[in-house]
């Protein structure tokens, strides 16, 4: 009997609010960003109990700090029971400190997914009201244009029964939270592990992702510390001949009468020695040249222009960033937007079609393919 009173109370607790539970009236002491960590890049997320946000940010691999606080609101220094009681505008926030070289944006939308509900905007499990909402607050408009594609994405993949209900909003304000309620969930991991088994949010993000669950972040490290290029050696037992007479000696292959000149297929196309994305189907144009053309490379790609004067006259030749492949050329009479043909030798490239991304270690380029149509 006294198991099932003990239950209910705890349950009740939890119903009037969360993160109201455990805390004291006594004199809050406000937390402050450290120093060291303004060199860092900074990105911003809502998602409910500001505890349960903050510690799942702080195990992934790049972030270097997550700071629960206040945004959105205009009120200036918002206390936490002025917050928490819906008597402001603010939302119950986090600040995430992160090494862009360790970590990219995209991996950060992955973890945050896998921390709330998206189709519930009118707070987040037992915690109730706008102030718990989900939301994501950019810096720059790469991180709206990131997080807008991901989103997409997130509802393109049907793991939703209703419809995703996250804003994505500027980021206008930021004020950090007491010190009480910094690093929660380690300065308290009982209390902690009762709100989020109580409260509903770890059942559901265990049943919604299930194996999922676990982030590979490997798959979300910037190119430059992703991908690097083999040994000579290595290089030269991995490609064929005509792979490695093109990429290590500049050569270029016949037209027509190559793998991908007339490929159609939606999908990524990646340097053959070291893997690093280059360029994108839905950047591909009929040149009729007989080798691969695009407009532009894909974003991100570290492609080096270097002027090439082997022929009569010069041209600007294309090599690969990490793996310093020979790709081809490119030229200026290419179709609007950009004008430009990137004329690309197949062999210096590997095709990944667009329904594999994910299971060659290229999800992050699965919004990408998502939006057509949409």
């Amino acid at each position: 009997m006294k198991k099932f009173v003990l239950a209910g109370l705890v349950m009740a607790l939890i119903a009037v609010g969360g993160t109201y539970w455990f805390n004291s009236q006594s004199t809050p002491v406000r937390a402050s960003v450290p120093p060291d960590l303004r060199g860092y890049e900074v990105a911003t997320f809502a998602g409910g109990c500001f505890w349960c946000v903050e510690a799942g940010f702080e195990d992934v691999p790049g972030v270097k700090a997550a700071v629960s606080g206040y945004s959105g609101g205009k009120e200036k220094n918002p206390g936490y029971y002025d917050v928490a009681g819906g008597k402001t505008g603010h939302v119950e926030s986090v600040q995430v400190y992160y090494d862009s070289k360790a970590i990219t944006y995209e991996g950060l939308l992955q973890a945050y997914w896998r921390m709330i509900d998206p189709t519930d905007n009118g707070g987040q499990f037992s915690d109730r009201g706008r102030q718990y909402k989900p939301v994501i607050f950019y810096h720059n408009e790469t991180q709206m244009n990131l997080a807008e594609q991901s989103r997409t994405a997130l509802a393109a993949t049907g793991r939703f029964d209703k419809p995703i209900k996250v804003d994505i909003v500027p980021f206008t304000s930021y004020y950090p939270a007491e010190e009480r309620h910094q690093d929660y969930a380690d300065k308290n991991p009982l209390r902690y592990q009762l709100y989020t088994g109580g409260s509903g949010r770890a059942g559901f993000v265990k049943d919604t992702w299930g194996p999922e669950l676990k982030v590979d972040f490997v798959k979300y490290q910037p190119a430059q510390s992703r991908y690097t290029r083999p040994s000579d050696d290595e290089i030269k037992q991995r490609l064929t001949e005509q792979q490695y007479e093109i990429t290590q000696n500049d050569g270029t292959e016949p037209p027509f009468r190559n793998a991908y000149w007339d490929e159609k297929r939606d999908g990524l196309y990646v340097d053959i020695v070291s893997g690093e994305p280059l360029f994108s189907s839905k950047d591909k144009f009929k040149s009729g040249t007989g080798w691969p053309s695009f407009t532009k490379p894909v974003e991100g790609a570290q492609i080096v222009e270097k002027v090439d004067h082997k022929l009569f006259r010069a041209r600007v030749e294309l090599r690969s960033g990490v793996a310093d492949s020979h790709l081809g050329h490119v030229f200026d009479d290419g179709p609007q937007p950009t004008g430009k043909r990137y004329c690309i030798n197949s062999a210096a490239l590997k095709f990944i079609p667009a329904t594999e991304l994910s299971a060659n270690g290229y999800g992050e380029y699965d919004a990408m393919f998502a939006m057509k149509g949409m």
